[in-house]
């Protein structure tokens, strides 16, 4: 499993501490059971946050930029086409009356 980075512990963290203070201020409640279930659905909120942040790609290695494309490791070289070359060739119109 992967090391969290650092913006998923922080994300994750002000995650649960501002859901806490929130549905402990909207719920005013005062027992030890409801602080306790608002405690555990903060710390759910939070992982389901920190798991949710884009995870940053691994840079390529220098020989993964240097390999050859497939196409030209198999012999192939792809056409590069353009516009000129398609209106350059001659138009054969018939001959009228």
């Amino acid at each position: 499993m992967p090391r969290p980075t650092p913006a998923q512990v922080t994300y994750g963290t002000l995650t649960v501490i501002f859901s806490t203070l929130a549905m402990l201020l909207l719920s005013q409640t005062s027992s030890g059971v409801g602080v306790a279930v608002i405690a555990v659905a903060a710390l759910g909120l939070g992982l389901l946050v920190a798991m949710t942040v884009p995870q940053p790609k691994p840079a390529a290695s220098p020989a993964a930029q240097a390999a050859p494309a497939p196409l030209a490791a198999e012999g192939r070289v792809p056409v590069q086409r353009s516009a000129t070359s398609v209106l350059a060739e001659p138009v054969h119109e018939p001959a009228g009356p």
